[in-house]
C-alpha cells in the first residue's frame, strides 16, 4: 500500500475512534480536527475527504450539512480480529453477539485472515451478519504460495485454506524465481477495482512439495523464525564456558548430592535435573534443578530482544527450532551429565505423605551423575532392579547402576505417585493422549508411525515439574505485598461446548451432565469411560475443544486443568521466555528489589501466549504434513477409519491405523444426495436415509495425496 493510502487510512480509523468515543455528538470537521489535534490544511482537507467517504458508505450520517454523527443503527462500535473459514467467507466474535458473525464473501472488503477490522453489523432476515469497512491493521506482511508464470506477470497461489486470494506479480518483480517454486511474497498494494493484491516476491523457500521446502514454508506461514542472526550467535557465543569459582561461591553447592536427568532418548538440551537425598524418619529432600538461562542471557542485550521475540521453541517433527542459538540451548545451559552447570533450584523436603514441609529457592550450582531416557527409567521402575536392558539402554547396550539410585527413582516415583492422587482429587483433569511421533529415514522420510504413551517415569517428572511451578507461584502471590508476576491460568470450559460435547458423547451412549458443579469429575468420569474404545481419541479432542487455552498473565484466577490456586512456568527456559521471566523476577524478589512495571511484564506475558499459539499450529501442520509423506505410496490402500468431524463439504476420516486424517468430499459418496444435520453432526441421505455420522467406523480408500495444498482425499469403501 502506498504511504499516502496507508497515512489516510491510519486517519480514518483515527476519526472513526473519535466518534466512537463520543457517540452521542454530532462533530463537524474543526471539532475533529482539534481533537485529532491537525492544524494544517492540508490535514484538514483530508479529513473532510474522510468525513464524506464515510457518509457514503452509511458509517456515518449527516442530519445538518457538515455535521456528522456515528450511524448507530448500522455501526457496532467494537472492533474484531477477521477469521476467514474455509469457504471463503469470514467469521468475527463480538462482544454484543453470543454467536459468531458471518463477514460474506462480497463483504470482505479487501480484509484478510487475522486482520484487525472495523465492522458494520445488518439484519439480514432472522440473522445478522457483519461486513468489514475499515481494515485497521494487516495481520501479516508476508505470505507463503508457489510462483506461477504467465508471459509477462506471474501469480502467487496462496494454497491456504484462510487465503481467499492470490498475489499479483509485475513483470520487474518476477526477476530469476522460477515457476513451480515456493516463495515468499509481502503485501504491496490492493487497488480498489482489482481482484487481487499486488505482491513482491523477497525470497524462495525451494521447489514445491520438498520436505525441506515445505517444512520452512510451515514455519514462514506462521512468522516463525529458523535463523539467528549473525550479531546474536556471536553475542551467545561470547559467553563464558568456565564457571568461576566466585560464582560458585554465590550459590548453594548442590555437587555432591546425588543428581540425574530423565528426558526423551532424543533430547538434546536439558532444562532440569532432580536431586535426591533421603533425610531419614521417612523425609526426604528432592531439588528440582532448572537451568539457569537469565545467568547467560541478560536483559536489554540482542540475545534477550532475539528471544523475546521468538518466545519459545517451536518442535516440529524432523526438527527443533530453539529459542536460544545452539552454543546455550544444547551446550552451556544444558544439564549435560558429568559437568558442573549453573542452576535455578527449587528445593522441598517431602514427608512420606507427599507433604512439602520445608522449602527453599535459589541459585545453585550442581553437578548431574547420569542422563537417563524415560525408556531407562521406566526399565528399573518395571523390573524392580538396578540393571537396564540392552533394548531399553541409550547405548542399546545393557548396564547397570549402584542400588541407592535404583532406591531414589522408586522413592521419587512413590512421591510422584502420591502427588497426582491428590491433583485428582482436587479436580485435576487427566488427558492421557495418545502422541503420534515417526521414526524417520536419514532424509529425514517417515518410515513408519508410533504412538507414545505416558508412562510412570514420564508422570514423575511431570509431577516433580508441576510441583516447583506450582509451589513458585504460590510462594510469590501469597505474600501480602503484591507484586506483578508471570502466572499461567487456565479459565473453566466453555458452557455452550460442553452442551455440544455431551449432544455428542449421548450418541456413543455415555453419560455426561455438564450441570454438575464437579464438572472436572464429569469429564474424568468421560475420559475414563471412552478409553481403549475406537472413539477414544476422538472424544478426547472434542473435550479438549471444550478446554479454554492456558495463557500467560499477570492476573492470577488460578489453573482450571491443573486444579491448581497457583500456576507458573518456571521448568523450562531454554525453550520458553515466560520461564525466563519467573527466574528474574523470583531472584528479584528474593534480594528484596522491586521489578519493572506491571504493564510491560502483562505485555511480554500476551506476546508470549500469542508466540506460543503459532508455535503450535505450525507443529500440528508439521504432522499433518509428515502424514501425507507416509502416505503418499499408499494410494488405492484400504484401511479402517473413523469420522472425526462432519462439515457441509464432508466427511474427515482418522485412520485407526495411523492416525492419519483425510477427507471424503460429499461429491464422492454415492447413491444419493447428502445434505449436512448440524444437530446430529452426520450427513444424511435424501432418499436412502442413510447416515454417516461423528464417530461412526468407516472403511475408506486412498484416492489422492498433494503434498502442495497438504490434503488427503479419500472414497468409502461400500
Amino acid at each position: 500500500m502506498p504511504k499516502k493510502q496507508k497515512e489516510l487510512k491510519k486517519l480514518e480509523a483515527k476519526i472513526l475512534s473519535v466518534f466512537k468515543n463520543t457517540s452521542h455528538t454530532i462533530l463537524n470537521y474543526k471539532q475533529i480536527a482539534a481533537k485529532l489535534d491537525v492544524r494544517d490544511t492540508k490535514g484538514r482537507n483530508n479529513i473532510i475527504r474522510l468525513l464524506s467517504h464515510l457518509k457514503k458508505k452509511e458509517i456515518l450520517i449527516s442530519q445538518q450539512r457538515g455535521k456528522y454523527l456515528l450511524n448507530k443503527t448500522r455501526v457496532k462500535t467494537e472492533e474484531a480480529e477477521l477469521r476467514i473459514i474455509p469457504s471463503g467467507k469470514g467469521v468475527v466474535s463480538l462482544d454484543s453477539f453470543d454467536e459468531e458473525l458471518v463477514v460474506p464473501k462480497k463483504h470482505l472488503n479487501k480484509a484478510l485472515d487475522g486482520d484487525l477490522v472495523e465492522l458494520s453489523v445488518h439484519r439480514k432476515k432472522n440473522k445478522f451478519e457483519a461486513h468489514v469497512e475499515v481494515i485497521i491493521r494487516r495481520a501479516k506482511k508476508e505470505y507463503v504460495g508457489v510462483l506461477e508464470k504467465k508471459n509477462d506477470y506471474a501469480f502467487v497461489n496462496i494454497r491456504n485454506k484462510s487465503i481467499y486470494t492470490d498475489f499479483f506479480i509485475e513483470r520487474e518483480d518476477i526477476n530469476d524465481y522460477r515457476d513451480g517454486e515456493k516463495v515468499v511474497v509481502v503485501f504491496k498494494s490492493w487497488a480498489e477495482k482489482k481482484d487481487a493484491p499486488h505482491g513482491k516476491i523477497i525470497k524462495s523457500l525451494g521447489k514445491a512439495g520438498e520436505s525441506e521446502t515445505e517444512i520452512h514454508a510451515i514455519l514462514h506461514d506462521y512468522g516463525l523464525p529458523y535463523e539467528f542472526p549473525t550479531s546474536v550467535i556471536n553475542e551467545a557465543s561470547r559467553s563464558s564456558v568456565e564457571i568461576e569459582k566466585e560464582e560458585i561461591e554465590k550459590r548453594k553447592d548442590f555437587r555432591e548430592t546425588l543428581t540425574f536427568t530423565i528426558d526423551p532418548k532424543t533430547a538434546k538440551d536439558f532444562d532440569d535435573a532432580l536431586s535426591f537425598k533421603d533425610l531419614g524418619e521417612g523425609r526426604i529432600e528432592v531439588g528440582i534443578h532448572i537451568a539457569d538461562v537469565s545467568h547467560y542471557v541478560k536483559p536489554k542485550t540482542e540475545l534477550d530482544t532475539e528471544a523475546y521475540d521468538r518466545a519459545t521453541s517451536v518442535y516440529l517433527v524432523d526438527r527443533v527450532v530453539p529459542m536460544l542459538p545452539e552454543v546455550l540451548s544444547n551446550g552451556l545451559c544444558s544439564l549435560k551429565p558429568q559437568e558442573e552447570k549453573l542452576t535455578f533450584s527449587a528445593v522441598f523436603t517431602l514427608d512420606n505423605t507427599g507433604k512439602v514441609i520445608e522449602e527453599w529457592y535459589g541459585r545453585t550450582v550442581i553437578f548431574s551423575d547420569y542422563r537417563f531416557a524415560y525408556e531407562e527409567v521406566q526399565s528399573m521402575l518395571e523390573t524392580n532392579l538396578p540393571v537396564i536392558s540392552a533394548s531399553a539402554s541409550l547405548s542399546k547396550k545393557s548396564y547397570s547402576v549402584p542400588k541407592n539410585v535404583l532406591n531414589a527413582i522408586k522413592t521419587l516415583d512413590n512421591q510422584a505417585k502420591l502427588l497426582r492422587k491428590k491433583r485428582m482429587k482436587s479436580g485435576a483433569i487427566s488427558f492421557d493422549r495418545v502422541e503420534v511421533s515417526f521414526s524417520l529415514d536419514e532424509e529425514n522420510k517417515p518410515e513408519s508411525v508410533f504412538f507414545k504413551t505416558s508412562k510412570d517415569a514420564h508422570k514423575l517428572i511431570e509431577e516433580f515439574m508441576l510441583l516447583a511451578n506450582r509451589k513458585v507461584a504460590e510462594f510469590i502471590g501469597n505474600k501480602k505485598k503484591k507484586r506483578p508476576f508471570v502466572y499461567r491460568i487456565h479459565d473453566v470450559p466453555d458452557e455452550q461446548k460442553l452442551a455440544n460435547l455431551k449432544q455428542t458423547v449421548s450418541s456413543f451412549g455415555y453419560s455426561f451432565n455438564p450441570s454438575e458443579k464437579k464438572i472436572s469429575k464429569e469429564i474424568n468420569s468421560l475420559l475414563n469411560a471412552c478409553q481403549g474404545k475406537r472413539e477414544q481419541n476422538l472424544i478426547d479432542t472434542l473435550t479438549l475443544r471444550c478446554m479454554s487455552k492456558a495463557v500467560y498473565t499477570t492476573r492470577n484466577i488460578g489453573h482450571y486443568g491443573l486444579a491448581f490456586s497457583y500456576y507458573t512456568h518456571f521448568t523450562s527456559p531454554i525453550r520458553r521466555y515466560p520461564d525466563i521471566l519467573v527466574h528474574r523476577l523470583l531472584q528479584t524478589y528474593l534480594n528484596g528489589g522491586e521489578s519493572e512495571s506491571g504493564n510491560l511484564i502483562e505485555e511480554a506475558c500476551e506476546h508470549s501466549s500469542q508466540r506460543e499459539q503459532l508455535a503450535t499450529k505450525a507443529e500440528r501442520d508439521s504432522i499433518k504434513y509428515m502424514q501425507m509423506v507416509f502416505m503418499e505410496d499408499k494410494i488405492g490402500k484400504e484401511f479402517e477409519g473413523v469420522i472425526s468431524g462432519v462439515t457441509e463439504r464432508g466427511l474427515y476420516i482418522e485412520l485407526i491405523e495411523n492416525k492419519c486424517e483425510g477427507m471424503i468430499r460429499v461429491i464422492d459418496i454415492n447413491g444419493d444426495y447428502f445434505y449436512f444435520d448440524v444437530e446430529r453432526h452426520a450427513l444424511i441421505g435424501h432418499r436412502t436415509k442413510r447416515v454417516f455420522q461423528l464417530g461412526d467406523p468407516l472403511r475408506i480408500r486412498v484416492k489422492k495425496v498433494d503434498l502442495i495444498k497438504r490434503f488427503l482425499d479419500f472414497v468409502p469403501v461400500y
